[in-house]
C-alpha cells in the first residue's frame, strides 16, 4: 500500500533527475564539421538585410531560417497572419513582402500609437495580450488564423494566455510561433515541454491479429488529435497543427521473417 502511494512521488523525482542529467549533457559542446554548402536563399533574411531605413525591425538573425522553414508553404496563398508586438511596424512590411497581397495581416500591441499602421490590409488591435478578456473580445473579430507570431511582452503569463486563446482559433495546418523565450528555467518553455511530453502519450494500445499486417493501434488523445509537431529552437517554439483531425496511430507489421525473441 505504502509503495503504491509513494510511486507517483518517486516517478516525479526520477523524472526531475533525468531532466537535470539532460540539462548537464546539453551544456557540453557539440562539435560538428562544416559541410561547406552554400547558404540557401532566404527571402526574409534578404529583406531584413536590405532594410536600412524606415520602420524598424529587430530580430535575432537565426530566426529567419526558422520562419522560412515553417512559413514557406503559405507563400502566395490566401491567409490570415496575426503578429503580437507591432513595435515600430517594420515586421508588418516584412510579412507583406514575403507572403504577398493575398495575406491579411492582423497586429496586436498595447500601445495605441500602433493604430497608425492600420490600412486596408492590416488590422490593428490595441490591448493587453495577458488579459483573457481582451482575447475573448478580440477573437470575435478575428477570422480563423493560419499563422500566429508572438513577439509581444515575453512574460510567461502573456505567452501562455495568448497560446491558450489563439491556438484553438487556428485553421488546420496552421503554425504558431512564439519567439524570445529566453533563459534556462523559463516558465513558458516548461509549459511547452509539458505539451510536448503529451505528444508521446500512448493510450488504449490494441493488437489486431485478424488483420493481414497484425497492426497495433493507439488512440489519439488531447493534443495528439490536432497538433502535428512541436519544434524547439534557440529562443523559439513552433507548434504546427495537423491538416486533418487525428483519431489514432497505427503500427502495421510488415514482413514474414522475425527473430523468435521479437515475435
Amino acid at each position: 500500500m505504502l509503495r503504491r502511494l509513494l510511486r507517483p512521488a518517486v516517478h516525479k523525482w526520477r523524472r526531475l533527475l533525468v531532466q537535470e542529467r539532460g540539462r548537464l549533457f546539453a551544456r557540453q559542446p557539440v562539435t560538428i564539421q562544416g559541410s561547406g554548402a552554400q547558404v540557401r536563399p532566404n527571402h526574409l533574411r534578404e529583406f531584413f538585410d536590405g532594410h536600412r531605413t524606415g520602420p524598424g525591425i529587430w530580430k535575432w538573425r537565426h530566426y529567419f531560417e526558422i520562419y522560412d522553414r515553417h512559413f514557406a508553404k503559405f507563400r502566395g496563398r490566401e491567409l490570415n497572419l496575426l503578429e503580437i508586438g507591432i513595435y515600430s511596424g517594420g515586421s508588418l512590411m516584412m510579412w507583406r513582402d514575403y507572403f504577398g497581397n493575398r495575406c491579411t495581416i492582423h497586429g496586436v500591441d498595447n500601445q495605441a500609437e500602433c493604430l497608425a499602421y492600420e490600412s486596408s490590409s492590416v488590422r490593428v488591435y490595441i490591448g493587453d495580450q495577458g488579459d483573457p478578456a481582451f482575447w475573448s473580445n478580440t477573437r470575435k473579430s478575428l477570422p480563423r488564423l493560419d499563422i500566429v507570431v508572438d513577439d509581444g511582452g515575453h512574460t510567461y503569463d502573456q505567452q501562455r494566455t495568448t497560446l491558450e486563446w489563439l491556438l484553438p482559433h487556428m485553421r488546420p495546418g496552421g503554425v504558431y510561433l512564439c519567439e524570445d523565450i529566453h533563459n534556462t528555467g523559463n516558465e513558458f518553455a516548461a509549459f511547452v515541454y509539458g505539451m510536448a511530453d503529451e505528444l508521446n502519450s500512448v493510450t488504449d494500445v490494441k493488437s489486431d491479429p485478424s488483420t493481414p499486417d497484425q497492426r497495433l493501434t493507439s488512440r489519439a488523445t488531447g493534443i495528439q488529435t490536432g497538433i502535428k509537431s512541436i519544434c524547439l529552437y534557440p529562443f523559439v517554439a513552433v507548434i504546427e497543427l495537423s491538416d486533418e483531425p487525428v483519431d489514432g496511430f497505427v503500427a502495421p507489421k510488415h514482413g514474414t521473417e522475425w527473430q523468435p525473441f521479437l515475435s
